[in-house]
């Protein structure tokens, strides 16, 4: 029986060889970024853990006697689900290892961007002493109204470090109760509502066909003028083009992301040019704990469907079955 790793951007597999091997099975694993590289590594696999690697239609027409595919991550957009499905081979994410983490980067990059900490930050750094932004770029939660699109574990965890800021919080989840959101504490709005009002828009929803390009040019025509937009979910929820237009044009004042489509970032895009923008190579999951707990699951879920263990967070409706 063997596990296969598609592709990892950890220092090693240790951690997984450690569960995989010791449990009688065999590890593989590559640095395949491509269906054609894929498809011989993922052939023979009992169970794939997969991470970046585009695991399309014909990777998986191409697997033998896979009983899973395992994503590193929260997200399985680089996973065909239907495909999958179709198959009859259940995929897996990991759900619940990095809430808290990109909770908190998600405030950290909302107050760095009203409180203009990098600008200043570099202006120091190279010798200057005062002001290196407007006084109107200064901004207190207090005094702002928090656009929150998605309220599932790290929507609702963004929305909680929110209230001791005492700003004015609007949800918009179109599957989740508008009561659900008010017993919590906070104001459900349509998506419209939300962009009008909102001084500050941070994305948390996942990519799927109904949220892909869900931030373009008529959206962010929708925004206040001069909100800020902050993206830590995934790149193609925003349509780069009409950010870079929002942006050059003060539409929008600022933005805040740690995911971009293409990752990484072309060299020369407009986007690594603009100073009021703030740019992280998308690692607002990373912690050690979080990253332990990651590969320890992704490892344990492949192990669990060798078994015939019935499997949880399966994505794709995939019923596992049990010996």
């Amino acid at each position: 029986m063997q596990v296969v790793v598609t592709d990892y951007t950890f220092a090693d597999l240790s951690i997984e060889e450690q569960l995989i091997v010791s449990s009688g099975f065999t590890l593989k694993s590559g640095q395949a970024k491509t269906p054609e590289e894929l498809i011989p590594l993922v052939k023979g696999a009992d169970a794939v853990i997969t991470q970046f690697a585009p695991v399309n239609a014909t990777v998986i027409e191409s697997m033998e006697r896979a009983k899973v595919i395992v994503r590193y991550g929260i997200g399985v957009d680089s996973v065909d689900l239907k495909a999958a499905h179709a198959r009859g081979i259940p995929v897996c994410n990991v759900p619940d290892y990095c809430i808290d983490e990109v909770a908190d980067h998600t405030l950290a990059f909302l107050l760095a961007s009203t409180r203009q900490v990098v600008p200043h930050s570099v202006a120091v750094h190279s010798g200057k002493w005062g002001l290196a932004t407007p006084i109107s770029g200064f901004r207190a939660l207090r005094d702002m109204t928090v656009g929150v699109i998605g309220f599932g574990r790290i929507g609702r965890e963004v929305a909680a470090r929110l209230k001791p800021f005492k700003c004015r919080v609007m949800i918009h989840d179109p599957v989740v109760d508008a009561e659900k959101i008010e017993l919590a504490g906070y104001e459900p709005a349509s998506l419209a509502s939300l962009l009008k009002n909102s001084d500050a828009v941070t994305l948390h929803c996942p990519s799927m066909e109904s949220t892909r390009g869900l931030i373009g040019h008529e959206t962010l025509a929708e925004m206040k003028d001069g909100a800020i937009l902050i993206n830590l979910a995934r790149g193609d929820l925003v349509q780069p083009d009409a950010l870079v237009f929002a942006l050059k044009t003060g539409k929008l004042a600022g933005a805040a992301l740690d995911v971009f489509s293409p990752e990484p970032i072309p060299a020369g895009h407009p986007i690594l040019s603009m100073e009021n923008v703030i740019l992280a190579p998308h690692i607002a999951s990373v912690s050690v704990p979080a990253v332990k707990k990651l590969r320890e699951t992704a490892a344990q879920l492949a192990l669990m469907a060798i078994r015939g263990e019935k499997l949880p967070n399966v994505v794709n409706g995939v019923v596992s079955v049990c010996k």
